[in-house]
């Protein structure tokens, strides 16, 4: 934001300031009169009242505010700063990529000790229980027909739980 702008957005904010406080003395001094006088003479009061507060108000926010202060910045010299080498930190020939060299591959050798039968976990990824393309294609058909199967899908809940507290213990 520029500066100009800035002051722009603080002038429009004294302004607000200093209309709100009028129209709260306006509004003060309209229910004050309210047991006193009739409502044309309440109006012209209240009206007084808030042109008279508005100049007093604006004033009062030039005199708070003061004169407006650069921030306080340090002086930067540069030629205080040292060159520092850090010897860990710069990179050798050992540390370059060999284009001709490929990365050793990752070898998963952690074998999950007593694996049940119907292990959930395991079998999510078993070839043997994915089904053939013919059964997805009907198990499509029937979806885009509408055809609506009356049996529930069973809970798997407490399966699931078992079988994930029977790796927790297997990884301690």
């Amino acid at each position: 934001m520029q500066a100009a702008d800035a002051q722009r957005v603080e002038a429009g904010i004294g302004y607000a300031a200093a209309a709100s406080f009028a129209a709260a003395v306006g509004f003060a001094v309209f229910h004050a009169v309210d047991r006193i006088a009739d409502f044309p003479l309440m109006l012209g009061t209240a009206g007084i009242a808030a042109v008279v507060a508005y100049p007093v108000a604006q004033l009062l926010l030039k005199l708070l505010a003061g004169r407006p202060r650069p921030f306080p910045q340090p002086i930067f010299d540069i030629l205080k700063i040292e060159p520092v080498e850090i010897d860990e930190l710069l990179l050798t020939e050992s540390d370059r990529l060999q284009p001709d060299r490929e990365p050793a591959p990752l070898e998963l050798d952690d074998v999950l000790v007593g694996i049940a039968p119907d292990s959930r976990v395991v079998q999510l990824f078993d070839p043997s229980a994915m089904p053939t393309p013919g059964q997805l294609k009907a198990r499509i058909d029937r979806h885009l027909d509408g055809v609506t199967s009356h049996s529930p899908p069973p809970d798997a809940s407490e399966a699931l739980f078992a079988a994930l507290a029977d790796l927790r213990r297997s990884l301690r």
